[in-house]
Order: C-alpha cells, then structure tokens, then sequence
C-alpha cells in the first residue's frame, strides 16, 4: 500500500497542507495520515503513519523537511520502515529508499538540509544580536493581557490547546507559551 505523509508546522499553512495532499494525492497514496504541528512537537499522525506501515508498503511525503526534523530523525524513521520492510518515497527528490542509491543520497541530502539549517539559524542568531546591539530589534509583540488571561482560563477549564488556538485564533505555540509562562508565575 502506498501511505501518504503530509505535514505543515502551524495550523495557519493551509495552502501548503492542501499542496502536499493534491502531491500526495497525485502519487496515488491509498491512506494520507496530516497534521498541522511543528516537527520538535510530537508527531501524533506520524507516528500513526509508521504504526500503520506493513511489510511491503511505501511512505510518501512531498519533501523532506515535512518528514524529519534531523539526521538522526531520518535514520530513526528510515530504520523503523527498514524494520518492516517498507520503504520510503520523497516525491521532490524523487528518492526512493528501496534502491540502495536512494538510501545513499537521502542520507547525504539529510546531513546537507541539517546543515544548511545550523548555518540558517546561526546566521538568524548573529542578525538579531546585530539588531539588538542597534536598538532595533524590541522581539515579538506581546499578546494582550485580557488574551492571555483567557488562554488560561480555557485551559482551566479542560479545552485542549488545539481548541483554544482554533477558537482565540492564535497559534497553538502561542497557547503553548503563554501556559508555560503562567505555570512560571503561580
């Protein structure tokens, strides 16, 4: 069975989730597993994805960076595909683990996008200290009080963290944060 894989890091890329599964679509993928949830967090519908994979079926996701947040990620998830017997499909690599090219390259291509992401944020790093240093950088726009306060509240009350983004229409690492930042405080 060929299973699609479709990820986007917050609930606001709707464009990009629904490309991913027209892609997804397009390949011919039987089950399509999403979810809209940074790649540090947990996977929920990846690990689902995985769980769900027999010996014989293919993993498809559109392009690498929609599947693992590391080199180390990559070969965890290579490995436990490779324990089942099943491969992985990376539709804008045009990479297919069950070559041994294929494994070659997406393990070169994995240890290049990690790279390339250390340099990315290191250079980010050094802007911001630079903007800083300058006194133009003040950080991100606290949300307002009464926002905050609700937050909490809702989260007092049992709605999930999803629930409360969708419903306040903030992000869910917002609701995140602001729950953290109170658990500081009290």
């Amino acid at each position: 069975m060929i299973i699609g894989y479709a990820r986007t890091s917050t609930t606001e890329q709707i464009a990009g989730l629904e490309a991913q599964l027209r892609e997804l679509e397009a390949a011919q993928c039987k089950k399509i597993f999403q979810e809209q949830v940074s790649s540090v967090a947990v996977r929920a519908q990846l690990e689902a994805a995985l769980e769900f994979t027999r010996e014989g079926d293919v993993l498809v996701v559109t392009k690498l960076d929609r599947l693992a947040r590391s080199v180390a990620d990559l070969m965890a998830i290579i490995q436990t595909l490779e324990q089942k017997q099943a491969g992985l499909r990376i539709l804008n690599l045009g990479m297919d683990t069950q070559t041994p090219t294929g494994k070659l390259m997406l393990t070169v291509l994995g240890g290049v996008a990690q790279f390339e992401r250390e340099i990315m944020l290191e250079r980010q790093r050094e802007g911001v200290a630079k903007a800083k240093a300058a006194g133009k950088y003040k950080g991100r726009k606290p949300l307002p009080t009464e926002l905050r306060q609700e937050v909490v509240e809702l989260a007092a009350n049992g709605v999930t963290k999803t629930q409360i983004a969708r419903q306040l229409n903030i992000g869910e690492a917002s609701v995140y944060r602001i729950l953290a930042d109170n658990k500081k405080v009290t």
